[in-house]
């Protein structure tokens, strides 16, 4: 394992979707977790890396599925919290605080990657997809916003209007079609899902 870096870097808005009481909200994180349980499923490993874990409520899911878990995000509030939170669940997760682009794509590979709502906060998402690329050993599990749907229903809300709805942070945006082709210029994606309002994807490294 790498020495772990500390690197402070903007990490976009933070809002606790999972946490949330709106009902409209937790309705659309139900689906997204169903969504992605059943892609874990699929992919049938037993340990993951988590990029861009956030307050580590995806990695609390899948180490209660068994699976050894580790997650890494730049935000070192998102860690604090994702440390509280994986305390209070019992669950045995390494957490720390680390860029996509500062993995040692040798020694830090897992069977499966996860990276979930982190591509479209990236300047380089072409170098994104390379490292990640490079790191799953075979299968990797991602989701970004579905567009234009995710800034229409921003400004259905009345969010971020003087951003036409688009949320701080996100310099990338794909249409369910756009991120497919994305993705497979490096891996072979073997099924896709459309949890509202988000695309996920379960792929397989192509040389694999």
């Amino acid at each position: 394992m790498t020495a772990r870096n500390t690197v402070v870097q903007p990490a976009g808005n933070y809002f606790d979707k999972y946490g949330s009481r709106n009902p409209v909200v937790r309705w659309m994180m139900s689906g997204f977790l169903d969504a992605f349980s059943s892609l874990v499923d699929r992919a049938d490993v037993s340990e993951v890396l988590e990029i861009g874990c956030g307050e580590a409520e995806l990695s609390i899911h899948m180490a209660n599925k068994g699976m050894k878990v580790r997650g890494c995000d730049i935000a070192p509030e998102a860690i604090d919290e994702a440390r509280v939170r994986v305390e209070a669940a019992g669950a045995d997760v390494e957490l720390w605080i680390q860029r996509l682009e500062d993995f040692d794509v040798q020694a830090d590979g897992a069977p499966l990657v996860v990276c979930c709502e982190v591509l479209e906060h990236l300047d380089d998402p072409e170098q994104g997809l390379k490292i990640l690329s490079e790191l799953a050993d075979p299968w990797l599990l991602c989701s970004v916003p579905r567009e234009p749907l995710w800034r229409t229903l921003n400004l259905a809300r009345a969010r971020y209007v003087k951003e036409l709805g688009n949320t701080p942070g996100h310099v990338n945006h794909w249409s369910k079609r756009g991120f497919v082709r994305f993705v497979s210029q490096r891996f072979d994606v073997v099924e896709t899902r459309s949890p509202l309002p988000w695309t996920m994807l379960l792929c397989r490294r192509r040389d694999a």
